[in-house]
């Protein structure tokens, strides 16, 4: 900014500065209203499920952890007793969150080795009912 010799000088310099602070304090009104509405539940809850909905790794994400939480859970009750002694509880517990993490971690490849095999029965059956 240039240095003031005037009085008129200083009176052209308030007003443009009070010009420029209303226009900025209009337009943080604005955004303080913005930020309002998008915190509301209802915008916060449809704003979610939008970005679920147009994030397909997300959900992808969410069903391997399922999937692993489930195939966790069902090994533990599979191999080991739930009434057992405190050791095959721990023992359950940690093969659990083993299962759990690997098949969570690995769902591509887990889907991916599936796929062989489905096709592989599905072609030895479909040859088992050629033959007579």
């Amino acid at each position: 900014m240039q240095n003031i010799t005037s009085i008129t000088e200083l009176k052209n310099a308030i007003q443009s500065l009070e010009v420029e602070q209303a226009d900025k304090g209009n337009l943080l009104k604005d955004q303080f209203h913005t930020a309002v509405e998008s915190f509301k539940p209802a915008n916060l809850i449809a704003n979610t499920l939008n970005n679920i909905e147009n994030s397909p790794f997300l959900i992808e994400n969410i069903l391997g952890a399922a999937v692993g939480l489930v195939t966790g859970f069902y090994s533990n009750k599979l191999i080991f007793n739930p009434r057992g002694n405190k050791l095959k509880k721990f023992l359950g517990v940690v093969l659990q969150f083993g299962v759990t993490n690997l098949v969570a971690r690995n769902q591509g490849t887990i889907r991916s080795i599936g796929q062989v095999i489905f096709k592989h029965l599905a072609r030895k059956k479909r040859m088992n009912s050629i033959k007579p």
